[in-house]
């Protein structure tokens, strides 16, 4: 196959899109396929401007050049090339190609939900509600999507004509070989902490400062559980440096309990964590997919995780699962959250290892081989007409 990849530029601070269009593109070109990569390129926005019109500039580069760049490139292109968009949020593009084979990688829609008032804790500013109905109106053109999640399906069949689109649900892939490693090797790749601490176990949280990853909530949940019990296990708090909001709860903790935030992780010091921790606490609001429960579960670690899609379908009867924090009076989600995590710690090892074995079965799901595998089958069928 001759496949066209469409990513989001590389000046765009993006973390999780960039790994997924990698996955991809790689795994395509180890299949024997043909892959361009096409995304807008840092022209204007490389001018010696002061950072706050970069962004502007950066929108110069990406609807006024770019599109141009799309319509001269498509007409060297044989008639079967497929186009495919690892992002919806990629729509304004698709229009370009929508009368070509095309497939659009559907994530999640947090953005667009918000900007139409459906997460309140998530207010969106005027230019952000024309940005995000320039994205509808331009995904809408599509007609193959694969979703990460049946959740995010569900709500993609929200925002598009009825009937007038194929919709199937590939779960994502893990883009690391997460696996359960040996304490003494966990341990060697935190040099700088004392091997007690890694050793007699903490709880954690991975995630960057999105409201959605509710890092607020894990803290004052963790506020409520040093409170609740005599010896309270630290708190590893892995990803972006906190707010001022998250340091003002820390600072109300104060002895009662230890909260310790790590940032600039690699992969393998990731993947140490997950080893060490006595519990993965992962309360998120709302996901596309959630990647580190099944990061968490392909390590040996008991999860914590919101009782709702997507959370339930990676977490499978592997995770447990509390309310979300959003659905409750919050005093009442804290103590009710505090007596899941109590009754996980104090399960017995028999208890425990009879559940991380089902994360490791549940895990093994989202396996990245096996999703660009199904990624190639549906490109190829796209191509061949769109028959199942």
């Amino acid at each position: 196959m001759k496949i066209v990849i469409f990513t989001h530029p590389n000046f765009l601070a993006s973390q999780s899109m960039p790994r997924f269009a990698s996955m991809i593109i790689e795994g395509m070109k180890e299949r024997g396929h043909e892959v361009s990569v096409w995304t807008a390129c840092p022209f204007f926005y490389n001018f010696p401007v002061h950072q706050r019109f970069k962004k502007w500039l950066g929108y110069l580069d990406q609807f006024i050049v770019f599109p141009i760049q799309i319509k001269l490139r498509i007409k060297q292109l044989p008639a079967d090339t497929l186009f495919v968009f690892t992002d919806q949020a990629l729509g304004p593009w698709v229009p370009s190609v929508s009368l070509r084979p095309h497939v659009i990688h559907v994530h999640d829609f947090m953005a667009l939900r918000s900007a139409l008032g459906e997460y309140p804790q998530n207010k969106t500013g005027w230019m952000g509600k024309q940005y995000q109905a320039m994205i509808r109106r331009g995904f809408a053109y599509g007609k193959s999507f694969i979703s990460v999640s049946q959740k995010t399906q569900n709500d993609l069949e929200r925002f598009l004509p009825p009937e007038q689109a194929t919709l199937e649900v590939v779960y994502n892939g893990l883009n690391f070989p997460f696996r359960a490693m040996p304490q003494a090797e966990s341990v060697a790749l935190f040099p700088d902490r004392r091997i007690e601490e890694l050793t007699a176990g903490f709880l954690m949280h991975i995630g960057g400062n999105q409201w959605y990853k509710n890092r607020v909530g894990v803290l004052e949940l963790y506020e409520a559980y040093a409170k609740h019990v005599k010896k309270p296990l630290p708190l590893w708090m892995v990803g972006a440096p906190p707010t001022k909001e998250m340091n003002e709860i820390v600072l109300r903790i104060g002895s009662v309990g230890t909260v310790i935030f790590l940032s600039e992780l690699s992969n393998d010091q990731v993947c140490a964590a997950y080893s060490l921790a006595s519990l993965f606490i992962f309360p998120s609001l709302a996901e596309g997919f959630g990647w580190p429960i099944a990061e968490a579960m392909a390590c040996g670690c008991l999860v914590i995780t919101t009782g709702e899609a997507p959370m339930t379908e990676v977490g499978g009867e592997a995770a447990f699962y509390i309310a979300n924090e959003s659905g409750e009076k919050p005093l009442e989600w804290e103590n009710r959250s505090v007596k899941v995590i109590e009754q996980v710690l104090a399960l017995t090892q028999d208890e425990k290892q009879g559940r991380r074995e089902k994360g490791f079965t549940q895990a093994a799901k989202f396996d990245a081989e096996q999703t660009l595998k199904q990624y190639e089958h549906i490109y190829q069928r796209v191509i061949e007409g769109g028959e199942k």
